[in-house]
């Protein structure tokens, strides 16, 4: 067919020089005009003419088929997008009519009939690291590392007159690791166990029940008592019992932070399911399968779905690098402690508290607190759930936006932890819209923010073991003015620097005063047990 085209293309452009050949000799005016041409002459030009309208028209046919080639494979790209996001399971509802939870996948109903869906790109920012000039700042960083362990081995030999790599903070952080995953079993097997089959057993008694409210309200009360008892009251037995080092501490305290949010997030989502389909003679309620729910346990999500987008296949090669940077990260971790901050405030310590020592110290703790707020943001954020997406084939890998470039907190709220951030707007802050229909979004707003301080300032004051509100604080006051006022509004590159500033001194005051109430704490102990001596700072009074 293409030959066919050349051919009469060929043809066509052979005739059309022909005629103007003999539409040239026919006139007479043309060859008065210019007498001074011979017929050969003609001849060769007109020849010339017709080959290069051939040329042109081949040229026109590979440019066609070049173009075609690149529109059939976008369009085959954008088919194949639309049909991963199109063809999925459907979830438990069928009754789209539902005003309170229907979904299908990761499209969510509101109560209102507004429909919002969970982000669904693949990799999301994932290949971030695959621009060349993003990949030079890491690179920047890594260099980094080496030049502490350089400067730690020299300084090392040194003093010592020997080179010392020791790791022994690490391995005090992280102690007692056995002890900690007795704990983390326990709180899995119950949050795997107990929230499924109690939902099971309450679905198929409450469409049969005379009195449903009872049995819903008595099932709340059992089931929230269990709640309390193993996801809430154990972890803290156990990191207070065992005495157990920090890191152990905030491994046990996240994770049952985690486990009561999946729960709550699958009890939430099945819930108002069940009480609204009406089952059949003959027929069972439908409950989501075993699986689904065991897969959402590890799924690095907290919005429960029947299923989700799925990968064709699993890069190990690819976890296995992300879980090497993840240990790198703790490296970095150990390096920056040890060269910037113990040696600074295990000095501090012994000083007074005064204006000048504090705000000495808040200025050094700045770069410090930043580089730990970064290798934070990517060894869990980008890393650790990274790996866990790929084992699992997980598709939706927007665990954050690009929270760097926010000219306002409060897009840099909502894209620094999507993972958080979907939470609390669907069961915090869209609830709340909910029950209060709609009328007080600014007390809706503000709750999030106070549950989010109460709980970062929990998981903080149980980790290093003494109260300091410094996260609390944080959050709940300055977190709240600066949403309001470095809001959405503001667009100019101006307010990027001074969300950039702001986040420096965040971190320079955060561990500023957490290092130097750690050393107070180990300097000068409680002597009592009254309340005032466990929640006053032992910073401001220690001079020893």
């Amino acid at each position: 067919m293409a030959t066919d085209s050349n051919r009469l293309g060929d043809t066509t452009a052979t005739e059309t020089a022909t005629r103007l050949v003999h539409r040239n000799i026919n006139n007479p005016n043309a060859v008065e005009t210019d007498s001074s041409i011979s017929s050969g002459e003609v001849t060769n030009h007109v020849e010339k003419h017709a080959e290069d309208l051939i040329q042109w028209k081949r040229h026109v046919e590979r440019v066609k088929s070049k173009v075609l080639d690149q529109i059939q494979g976008h369009l085959s790209d954008l088919l194949d997008k639309a049909l991963t996001e199109s063809v999925q399971t459907f979830t438990q509802n069928e009754n789209h009519g539902n005003n309170h939870v229907n979904h299908v996948n990761n499209n969510h109903v509101t109560r209102d009939g507004t429909v919002t869906t969970t982000n669904n790109n693949e990799n999301s920012h994932s290949d971030l690291f695959e621009i060349n000039h993003i990949r030079t700042i890491y690179h920047m960083f890594i260099s980094v590392l080496f030049l502490f362990i350089i400067s730690t081995l020299a300084v090392d030999y040194i003093d010592q007159g020997r080179l010392v790599l020791e790791f022994d903070l690490l391995s005090y952080a992280f102690g007692k690791l056995h002890i900690v995953g007795l704990a983390w079993l326990l709180m899995f097997s119950y949050t795997l166990a107990v929230p499924y089959y109690a939902l099971a057993l309450w679905g198929t008694l409450y469409h049969r029940s005379p009195v449903q409210g009872v049995l819903s309200v008595g099932a709340g009360l059992v089931l929230s008592a269990l709640q309390a008892a193993v996801l809430g009251v154990l972890p803290i037995y156990v990191v207070f019992h065992y005495q157990l080092p920090p890191a152990s501490r905030f491994i046990i305290i996240l994770e049952q932070i985690r486990f009561l949010m999946k729960s709550y997030s699958f009890i939430r989502e099945n819930v108002p399911v069940i009480l609204k389909h009406k089952t059949k003679e003959g027929e069972g309620p439908r409950f989501p399968t075993f699986s689904s729910y065991l897969y959402f346990l590890f799924a690095p999500t907290l919005i429960y779905r029947e299923s989700y987008p799925r990968n064709p296949h699993i890069r190990w090669s690819y976890v296995g690098v992300t879980f090497a940077k993840i240990l790198g990260c703790l490296f970095y971790g150990y390096f920056i402690l040890v060269r910037l901050c113990i040696p600074v405030f295990m000095n501090d310590s012994n000083k007074p508290f005064s204006t000048r020592t504090l705000v000495l110290a808040l200025f050094h703790a700045t770069l410090p607190g930043m580089l730990l707020l970064l290798l934070a943001f990517f060894a869990f954020l980008h890393c650790w759930l990274n790996a866990f997406a790929e084992m699992l084939r997980f598709a939706d890998r927007m665990f954050y936006k690009d929270w760097w470039n926010s000219t306002s907190f409060a897009n840099y709220y909502r894209t620094w932890n999507v993972v958080v951030h979907d939470w609390l707007y669907y069961y915090g802050y869209r609830d709340f819209l909910w029950l209060s229909r709609r009328k007080f979004r600014t007390a809706a707003m503000l709750s999030v923010f106070v549950v989010s301080a109460l709980v970062h300032e929990y998981v903080f004051t149980l980790g290093f073991g003494f109260f300091y509100p410094v996260m609390f604080c944080l959050f709940a006051f300055f977190g709240v003015a600066f949403n309001f006022t470095l809001n959405d509004n503001r667009k100019s590159p101006v307010w990027n620097i001074m969300m950039w500033t702001c986040l420096f001194i965040g971190q320079g005051v955060m561990v500023c005063l957490y290092c130097q109430e750690w050393y107070a704490q180990i300097h000068c102990p409680r002597t009592g047990a009254s309340f005032w001596e466990l929640v006053t700072p032992r910073s401001w009074s220690c001079s020893n």
